[in-house]
């Protein structure tokens, strides 16, 4: 198992090395990652390799017995590059260059980048491809992160229609597909084709999600070629991941696509970050881990674990003593198998000032030190525990193009996906039940429950594959807006909503009302929630059933239709819920399913997190404090965000 840190030897002076190094092994680290961002030293001038700084680095790391993760430099190139070659250089949406300075400021189609970064890393990868001490590459630093994913330079401009030639083949079937009749929009050829950039009202939806395509291509083919080099100038002994950063659903590019070709997944874990009064909610963060590790269906490594406060502007939240440490745990609970903290020390100079490591400023080891000290001499003993397989029969499934086609057109003021998608994920997290985060197209026979946020772009052989699962004797959540588009981003035509699975839902959508941010409409229970009241904000779908129970009714008296729907359908059942309801209500839902299918779940106080592990024919539970208040399971009492180990008996 590895534990460790991110560390910079190259920011201090080098008299500070063994210092570092003895401080790093003192933590009980046994790893540490290097390099990202250093791709001058590396490269001062073009054509001038020098190696020489981190074969000191490794050769004092060695004599402690230390490990390495080694990040090829590409996300932050030298300034020389950007002056001989400004082509490499991104573009805003205001066709503003971004200037060199930050950090991924490069293109993805620029030819130029693509040979200079192949150059780096294959000299990088092939002068240390023996070294023994180096057991994992990491492609490039957080694709796509910080809008860097969006470029609108003329190279892309050219790229993206012979992207869309590449597609369609001819003009017309492109038209047709666009309906380009619409506004006058015909094209002749595909050098007519606009990018998306600011126009007068909004460019036509289905151009959108093309363009929002052809970014996860470029994004994903520059990724893919980095890969292939690491892959064929590495040692056998080495293996290659990337780090995969937070806000993943407001990215352009498809995350399965892009670790695709990796040995296994890495994440950085910022629960709080500058300018946030206090971390995300446990569920928001569970659910990042659940993703992650959905991504390649196995573990993950996390490289990046928050420890101080953070922020290259504004810092943000300080984590309270052990909270970092039980936000560890809880990445441990969900499938990570290694971690290493972000970082070493705190930076005196540069834009990252203000982003806190394990020592700060003061060079001074104090309780963040011993805090993490304290998780790496603990959590090592369960290394099997958490090598161990984690089955879930509960899935929350998403689809980049539904995602990319809600952002193109929001419908609703107040329609955020992350949130629709938490709001079904949050009550069976809350139920401590486990939960895998997959993409639609994977396979999802073998999960009892499929959780379905707002996907209103389905096929028929998607609605097939729903039907299927359903007759089998699964549980679908459905939530509003389902069924309504096709993948050219259109409406179905002739279709009654949720489209190709109406049967299955056992309902009709005629009418639909888009609710602003400030309003909420009531609904009303019936049957056996009669007298309960709820509220439903975002979004409301009025249902009509055709063999569908009503759970929920809207009260209005010009709108008195289902709101909340379930249908029996084969062996399984099909809920629809038809608005951003409640979550107690889901919460009901929620226990209701697992009970039904008879899931593994258990209560806990609201704040308190337990996970359940299985390594042979032992279990444990991972029990986790996110509050600040003595929080109780069982007979077992935590402290304000402490995290406990159990094994059960």
């Amino acid at each position: 198992m590895y534990v460790g840190v991110d560390y910079y030897p190259e920011h201090w002076p080098k008299e500070m090395l063994e210092e570092d190094i003895q401080g790093i092994k003192e933590l009980g680290a046994n790893i540490v990652r290097i390099g990202e961002f250093a791709w001058h030293l590396m490269e001062p001038k073009e054509g001038e390799f020098d190696f020489s700084f981190f074969d000191h680095v490794i050769s004092k790391l060695k004599e402690y017995g230390l490990s390495v993760m080694f990040g090829t430099p590409t996300a932050t190139f030298p300034a020389w590059l950007a002056k001989k070659h400004p082509d490499i250089l991104s573009k805003d949406e205001n066709g503003n260059t971004r200037v060199f300075g930050g950090r991924r400021q490069y293109c993805f189609n620029s030819k130029t980048y693509r040979e200079y970064s192949a150059r780096i890393t294959k000299k990088l990868v092939e002068h240390y491809r023996d070294e023994k001490a180096i057991v994992a590459w990491q492609i490039d630093n957080e694709f796509g992160h910080e809008g860097s994913d969006m470029c609108y330079c003329e190279q892309c401009h050219e790229a993206f229609q012979r992207f869309l030639q590449d597609k369609y083949k001819t003009i017309d079937k492109l038209n047709e597909a666009y309906g380009t009749i619409f506004w006058g929009q015909t094209y002749n050829d595909f050098t007519e084709i606009p990018i998306p950039k600011k126009t007068i009202t909004t460019h036509n939806p289905s151009l959108q999600l093309d363009w929002a395509r052809f970014r996860s291509y470029s994004v994903n083919s520059y990724a893919h070629e980095m890969i292939r080099i690491v892959r064929q100038y590495k040692g056998e002994h080495q293996l290659v991941t990337t780090n995969v950063s937070g806000g993943f659903f407001n990215k352009w590019f498809d995350h399965e696509e892009n670790v695709r070709w990796l040995d296994f997944v890495s994440y950085d874990n910022y629960p709080v970050w500058g300018g946030l009064a206090e971390p995300i909610p446990p569920a928001a963060i569970a659910m990042t881990h659940d993703f992650n590790r959905g991504l390649l269906g196995k573990n993950y490594w996390i490289v990046e674990e928050l420890m101080g406060a953070q922020g290259h502007n504004v810092i943000g939240y300080l984590p309270r003593p052990n909270q970092a440490k039980m936000w560890s745990y809880q990445a441990f609970a969900h499938g990570c198998t290694n971690m290493l903290y972000f970082r070493w020390r705190g930076m005196n100079k540069g834009a990252e000032q203000f982003c806190y490591g394990i020592v700060d400023h003061s060079n001074r080891r104090g309780r963040k030190y011993k805090e993490v000290q304290n998780v790496f001499s603990d959590i090592v003993q369960y290394e099997d525990v958490l090598q161990s397989e984690i089955k879930a029969d509960i899935a929350v499934l998403y689809d980049y193009d539904n995602i990319w086609s809600w952002r193109f057109q929001q419908q609703s003021e107040g329609f955020d996906f992350t949130n629709e998608l938490l709001r079904l994920y949050t009550p069976f997290y809350k139920l401590n039940a486990h939960i895998d985060v997959i993409p639609v197209n994977r396979d999802f026979a073998k999960y009892k429950v499929l959780l379905v946020p707002a996907l209103q772009i389905i096929d028929q052989e998607l609605g097939r594959r729903f039907t299927e699962f359903v007759e089998n004797g699964g549980v679908l959540i459905f939530t509003f807006r389902t069924g309504l588009k096709d993948k050219n981003n259109n409406i179905h035509f002739k279709q009654v909503l949720p489209g190709y699975v109406k049967e299955i839902a056992g309902i009709e959508i005629h009418e639909v009302e888009s609710l602003s941010v400030s309003q909420s409409v009531p609904i009303i229970g019936e049957g056996k929630y009669a007298g309960k009241r709820f509220n439903c904000t975002v979004w409301r779908d009025l249902i009509t059933p055709t063999t569908a129970e009503v759970l929920y009714r809207y009260e209005d008296p010009f709108f008195p239709l289902a709101a909340v729907t379930k249908n029996h359908y084969g062996k399984g059942t099909v809920y629809y819920i038809g608005g951003g309801v409640d979550e107690e209500l889901i919460s009901e839902m929620a226990k209701e399913v697992v009970e039904l299918k008879q899931i593994w779940y258990v209560e806990s106080d609201d704040g308190l997190e337990v996970y359940k592990r299985t390594c042979g024919d032992k279990e444990y539970l991972f029990l986790l404090n996110h509050t600040s208040e003595r929080k109780k399971f069982a007979d077992i009492e935590l402290l304000p965000y402490e995290s406990k180990i159990i094994k059960v008996e």
